[in-house]
């Protein structure tokens, strides 16, 4: 389902990603991990079109989204991509549900049918008794979990996630690492995730560790 082929990747004198090619399927669960540095999060941002890879392409199904201008790119990630970072993101002035709606309302849905999505979501999460707390009243595990329906809000083809439990504690790493996996077998949730943690990592389906800006599986 996505297909990465030759991306190479500098800032200035440094190359950061070389040559990487990889290949990820509906439904999988794929790590990405390796040392500080190594270019993981930039290969993330690139996955994820926040970021342009100096060369190679990068498609989607048929898609290559390398030739996309800008604002159809924008548009292609706001409709086909979710985003889990490790710190949540949420709006601090809206409620729970009012977060998950964003992007469907980004998108041109109706206050009703986002808030009859969100809602759905966020029951799916276990949340739907906070809808309408703001993230201060909630955890940080909650509003983690906040994060994950906003991620999931349009139905996107891959969840993208940049150390998405490195501000949790073990306990609501573990149940958010498990999440994980109860959304694929009950949605077939695509996730690439960039982990430092070992038990993350070892749960996935694949491993791609990241070293010297190449990938090794």
């Amino acid at each position: 389902m996505i297909k990465a082929v030759n991306i190479n990747k500098s800032y200035g004198a440094l190359h950061v990603l070389r040559d990487i090619n990889l290949t990820i399927e509906k439904g999988e669960v794929v790590s990405i991990v390796g040392a500080s540095g190594a270019g993981k999060t930039t290969l993330l941002q690139i996955l994820g079109t926040l970021d342009r890879a100096d060369s190679g392409t990068l498609l989607y199904g048929d898609m290559d989204v390398t030739r996309m201008k800008d604002k159809e790119l924008a548009r292609f990630r706001n409709q086909r991509i979710g985003f889990v970072f490790q710190a949540h993101h949420l709006l601090p002035e809206f409620t729970a549900v009012e977060n998950v709606m964003i992007p469907a309302l980004i998108a041109g849905k109706s206050q009703v049918e986002a808030r009859k999505r969100a809602m759905e979501l966020l029951d799916l999460l276990r949340m739907a008794q906070r809808a309408e707390h703001k993230p201060a009243a909630m955890s940080g595990g909650e509003c983690q979990r906040v994060s994950v329906a906003r991620a999931l809000m349009n139905a996107p083809m891959a969840v993208l996630a940049d150390e998405p439990s490195g501000n949790l504690d073990s306990q609501h790493a573990r149940e958010l690492h498990e999440l994980f996996f109860t959304l694929r077998k009950e949605l077939g949730q695509t996730f690439v995730i960039v982990t430092h943690n070992e038990e993350l990592a070892a749960m996935a389906d694949r491993k791609i560790t990241i070293k010297d800006g190449k990938n090794i599986e």
